[in-house]
């Protein structure tokens, strides 16, 4: 009897042991399917700070610094939308785009972007200005992208025909349209609206690749060509920081067309 019942006790305790195994693997596979599914749908997270966008593009001589520490903008990029071809536009951007191509600049319309309080209506992505690349292609409103592409062709490749005897070849910029705040300030960054760019370095034809952080003591003409980018910009964009004016802007320059009262313009 004895003998009996431990034969019915083993054969009890494996079945119990098997189900308990296929148990456990249903399970697994739900965690398993829920946890795909919670990655696939992350969405990033709102680019807080002053500081330009990481973007691995770029090979001049220093390494973008993201604006927070988790470089949500490099790890989740945002895919662009060719503009729909019966999409209707206000005369105002229509007039601008005339203007973007005497200027010569190479562009392609977008769909609108909306994103919380961010966004452009009519966003355009400029890939050259003339034989200038822009590297990466920088997403702004046609506004912006005109003013830039102003002071580029009247402004910058003079300045550097002048101080360098050379051509301007490509433009490194780190961060055009990115939805975030002003740091310390919970205020939106013209970033946010495309109405903002910012060039970490510019490249010229003979190869110099003149890096826009704060030069030496006696590296007089890359002061005085640097000097100037950022005296004739305040000619034509309402806001221009750069080395010198606060931490977060130690390696780039930002321009930006933001509207103030008055016609304030913040040059520093």
């Amino acid at each position: 009897m004895a003998g009996k019942f431990r034969v019915v006790f083993s054969t009890a305790a494996r079945q119990s042991k098997h189900a308990a195994m296929v148990a456990a693997g249903l399970a697994l596979a739900a965690v398993s399917a829920c946890n795909t599914g919670s990655v696939l749908s992350l969405e990033p997270a709102v680019d807080v700070g002053s500081q330009t966008a990481a973007v691995p593009q770029y090979t001049g001589m220093q390494k973008l610094v993201p604006s927070n520490p988790y470089m949500t903008s490099a790890a989740y990029p945002r895919m662009d939308e060719p503009m729909s071809p019966v999409e209707q536009m206000p005369a105002s951007e229509t007039d601008c785009r005339q203007q973007l191509k005497r200027l010569d600049v190479a562009y392609t319309d977008l769909a609108p972007i909306h994103e919380g309080q961010c966004g452009i209506d009519y966003p355009v992505k400029v890939s050259a200005i003339g034989s200038i690349q822009m590297k990466p292609a920088a997403t702004l409103t046609c506004d912006m992208a005109a003013t830039f592409a102003g002071w580029t062709r009247n402004e910058l490749v003079p300045s550097a025909r002048w101080r360098y005897f050379s051509g301007v070849k490509t433009i490194h910029q780190g961060s055009s349209y990115s939805c975030r705040n002003i740091a310390g300030e919970g205020v939106l960054s013209e970033h946010g609206k495309g109405n903002a760019l910012d060039v970490m370095s510019i490249e010229l034809n003979n190869g110099d690749d003149i890096d826009v952080r704060k030069p030496g003591l006696f590296a007089f003409r890359t002061r005085g060509f640097l000097n100037n980018v950022r005296a004739d910009g305040c000619q034509y964009f309402t806001t221009v920081l750069g080395p010198g004016y606060n931490y977060d802007h130690r390696n780039h320059f930002h321009f930006d067309i933001k509207n103030r009262k008055n016609g304030y313009r913040a040059c520093r």
